[in-house]
């Protein structure tokens, strides 16, 4: 299974976990799958089209993809979602 790194802004969908373990062969089956276990989460990372909300990027295995939830991921690879940073 993937591990799956939660940003601090969503934990409180996880129990307070930061890092939970889930399967899935690409982002988005990785996605459905943690929203079984964790009710809420699809809804903070996936638009009601189905895409990465705005100000959502995943990271897989510590790079940033441009494929977003078409992503495949590898049995024991490293997940990260990362909300974006206001500045200015």
């Amino acid at each position: 299974m993937a591990s799956v790194w939660i940003p601090a802004t969503m934990q409180h969908l996880t129990g307070g976990e930061a890092v939970v373990q889930a399967p899935g062969s690409t982002v988005r089956e990785l996605v459905s799958r943690l929203d079984q276990t964790y009710p809420g989460l699809k809804a903070a990372i996936v638009q009601e089209d189905g895409r990465l909300k705005p100000g959502v990027a995943v990271a897989v295995d510590g790079y940033v993809t441009s494929l977003g939830l078409f992503q495949p991921i590898k049995e024991h690879s490293d997940v990260q979602f990362v909300p974006a940073i206001g500045g200015g």
